[in-house]
C-alpha cells in the first residue's frame, strides 16, 4: 500500500511530504492506521459475528473485542519491524538521513492510544448495529473516508484554514503527526493534539463500554 501511495500521491499528485521520502512518509502513517483500523473494524463485528458463541456459554463478553486489540498487536509489531528496517536502509543507503527525536518514546503511548480508541469507538458500533444492522455497512464505509481525513497522504501543515480546523478534530492526526515528528524530527511537537486525542480516547473508551455493557444483557434478543 506504501508503495501504491508513493507512486500515485508521492510520484503522480507530488503532494509534499515536509521533505520526508514519500515512501517513508506514507509507511510511518500507514503502520499506526493498519493497527487502529484493523481493532476498529473488528470490533464493531464483536456481537454481531459471535452471535452463535454467546448464545451457547456465558463469558465476559468484553473478552472478545479485548482479545482484538491484543492479537492486533503481534502484526503491528511485524509492521514496525519492517520500517524499522526500511529505515535503517534508507539512512546506511544514504537515501534519506534519519533524525531521530526524544519523543520516540511516547511511542508506547500512541499505541496505546490507538488501541483503546479503535476499542472504544467498536464496541460501541458493536452495539448499535445489533439494532441497526444496515450501520454496519456505513461504518466500513466510513473507515476509508476516515483515512484520507487522517494525515496519512498529507501533512496536516499541507492544509490550511477550515480544512484544518476539520482535520484537527480528528483525534488521529495529533497521534501521526507526533509519531512522524518522533522518527524524523520534521515539524514541531503537537502537545495540544495529544491532550486532545488522550480525552477525546477516554470519552470515547468510557460511553463504548456503558453503552457495550447495557446492550450485552440484551442483544440476544436483536441479533
Amino acid at each position: 500500500t506504501a508503495l501504491m501511495f508513493y507512486f500515485i500521491f508521492g510520484r503522480i499528485a507530488s503532494i509534499p511530504t515536509q521533505g520526508i521520502h514519500p515512501f517513508l512518509f506514507y509507511f510511518s502513517g500507514l503502520t499506526l492506521w493498519g493497527y487502529f483500523s484493523d481493532v476498529f473494524t473488528k470490533c464493531s463485528n464483536t456481537f454481531v459475528g459471535n452471535s452463535a458463541l454467546f448464545g451457547k456459554v456465558y463469558f465476559p463478553r468484553l473478552a472478545v473485542p479485548l482479545s482484538i486489540v491484543i492479537s492486533g498487536l503481534y502484526k503491528w509489531m511485524i509492521q514496525s519491524i519492517v520500517l524499522l528496517v526500511v529505515l535503517i536502509w534508507f539512512q546506511v543507503s544514504g537515501v534519506e538521513n534519519i533524525n531521530v527525536h526524544w519523543s520516540l518514546a511516547l511511542v508506547p503511548l500512541y499505541i496505546l492510544l490507538l488501541a483503546l480508541l479503535g476499542f472504544g469507538l467498536g464496541i460501541l458500533f458493536s452495539s448499535l448495529t445489533t439494532k441497526y444492522r444496515d450501520l454496519s455497512f456505513l461504518l466500513a464505509f466510513g473507515v476509508q473516508l476516515l483515512m484520507y481525513g487522517t494525515p496519512i497522504i498529507y501533512p496536516l501543515s499541507f492544509t490550511s484554514g477550515m480544512m484544518r480546523k476539520l482535520l484537527e478534530w480528528n483525534p488521529l492526526s495529533g497521534i501521526l503527526e507526533n509519531f512522524r515528528y518522533a522518527l524524523f524530527s520534521v515539524g514541531s511537537f503537537n502537545l495540544g493534539g495529544l491532550v486532545y486525542a488522550v480525552a477525546f480516547t477516554l470519552a470515547a473508551l468510557t460511553v463504548g463500554i456503558l453503552v457495550f455493557s447495557r446492550v450485552e444483557k440484551s442483544f440476544m434478543d436483536t441479533v
